[in-house]
């Protein structure tokens, strides 16, 4: 079971509720994907994770598609808007 998150979540990116979403559905932890995410060349640490995943920390342009291809989604997917 996963820790409850002491900091509201933010709004500094839109795909750190997707994110979530995607690991808790494929039973993936974090952990796992910090470390397929370090393997594709993304320097990220748990902490740096935790932040984007609570959408309080921003993402880089670049990290977009290592994300995208980590998660076997589309970008477009990844950017699209709830709603739309």
């Amino acid at each position: 079971m996963s820790k409850p998150r002491r900091v509201p979540v933010g709004h500094r990116n839109i795909v750190g509720a997707k994110i979530v979403r995607l690991r808790r559905e494929r039973n993936i932890k974090q952990k796992e994907l910090v470390a397929k995410l370090q393997s594709m060349g993304m320097d990220i640490s748990d902490t740096s994770m935790s932040r984007l995943e609570g959408q309080t920390r921003l993402v880089q342009d670049f990290e977009i598609p290592i994300l995208a291809r980590a998660l076997e989604v589309s970008v477009e997917w990844l950017l699209r808007q709830e709603d739309e």
